[in-house]
């Protein structure tokens, strides 16, 4: 065996050299070499902020491509006498498929793909501006402008290498029946999302509550929302919770600051409110930024074991909103205690 020959057992590999192998590998490397210094080049030599924040981004996915479809096309140029790179697989149709047919279908497909983000992300945006379009909608149409592209390539390139998409239809259908019940919820969340970005019951940018955590709806897609929150990081919802439970959109609502307590029966309720009144205006003035309005305090219930009160405080965000929440139960017991005011004692239960 020739220790140049790289593939000995397989025939229409044969002519392939170990050494064209390992310089094909070097040219390689040097074309990311070249895409690498050209980055560092451009990042050392401007230096302002608008070019880092609109240009260099645009350069910079210009050389990624440039060095991925250039050493595709370099690809194909170098093996392009080699009989491998054109030996058919099968053939279907008429169609012969080989690795020049699969890699010519894999740089369309993946063109497309890298096309409309590109399009998404650096020209619909004037288009959006020029016809006064909400950020909401604009996500909107990038989403489905990116699905609609890529199901065309993808479908254009099943049947380019000769993949009938009828009989894939009947097995999927076929595939369907069995795996329906394992990924109904997949499908529900996929229909709940299509939902979610015609409706618009919520929009990229509101502030919603999930659980009791307040977070702002950072991206939607069509199997789930994210939302980031202040203190407890990422959610990542299923779309379907957003169509069947009750969310409550903190957007167009006033945010409070609020403050339950139960004191026991024998205390002067009107003494109550009027120090939960005093502990509140004390607070307020420690935070920055608070909106200049009373707080207001209210007796709302009368339980077995407790009267209840509860003290609300105009806010502006969720951590004004904890930061002064925890203020005013600290005030909160230290004038209770001054005054000898009793919190409620609620009865312990005793597991049998």
């Amino acid at each position: 065996m020739d220790n140049t020959q790289l593939f000995d057992g397989i025939e229409f590999l044969k002519t392939l050299s170990l050494i064209d192998f390992l310089m094909f590998f070097i040219y390689l490397s040097l074309i990311f070499a070249l895409r690498t210094f050209l980055v560092f080049l451009l990042q050392k030599s401007f230096t302002s902020k608008r070019f880092k924040e609109r240009i260099f981004p645009f350069v910079e996915d210009l050389l990624n491509w440039l060095a991925i479809y250039g050493a595709i096309f370099f690809f194909l140029f170098y093996f392009s006498e080699e009989q491998w790179l054109f030996y058919p697989f099968y053939e279907t149709d008429g169609i012969q498929v080989s690795v020049f047919l699969i890699v010519v279908v894999a740089i369309a497909v993946s063109f497309a793909g890298r096309l409309v983000r590109a399009l998404n992300r650096y020209v619909m945006p004037f288009f959006y501006v020029q016809f006064d379009v909400d950020a909401t909608t604009g996500y909107t149409i990038n989403r489905l402008l990116y699905y609609i592209v890529m199901f065309i390539a993808l479908a254009l390139g099943f049947t380019t290498v000769g993949l009938d998409l009828s009989a894939l239809g009947v097995i999927f259908s076929v595939l369907g029946i069995g795996i329906g019940f394992g990924i109904r919820n997949i499908a529900a969340n996929f229909v709940s999302g299509i939902i979610i970005l015609f409706e618009r019951p919520m929009k990229v940018g509101e502030l919603v509550e999930i659980d009791k955590n307040i977070g702002q709806i950072t991206k939607i897609t069509l199997r789930s929302t994210v939302i980031e929150t202040l203190k407890n990081g990422t959610l990542i919802v299923p779309n379907q919770y957003f169509i069947e439970q009750i969310v409550k959109n903190r957007s167009s609502a006033k945010l409070f600051a609020r403050v339950v307590v139960s004191v026991a029966y024998g205390n002067d309720t009107e003494k109550v409110e009027h120090l939960l009144l005093e502990a509140a205006v004390a607070e307020m003035q420690f935070v920055p930024g608070i909106p200049n309005e009373p707080p207001d305090v209210r007796f709302i219930n009368f339980r077995d074991s407790s009267l209840d009160f509860v003290v609300e405080v105009r806010v502006v965000d969720v951590e004004m909103k904890e930061q002064l929440e925890s203020r005013i139960r600290h005030a909160i017991a230290d004038i209770f205690i001054k005054n000898d005011i009793k919190l409620a004692e609620y009865p312990v239960t005793k597991e049998i």
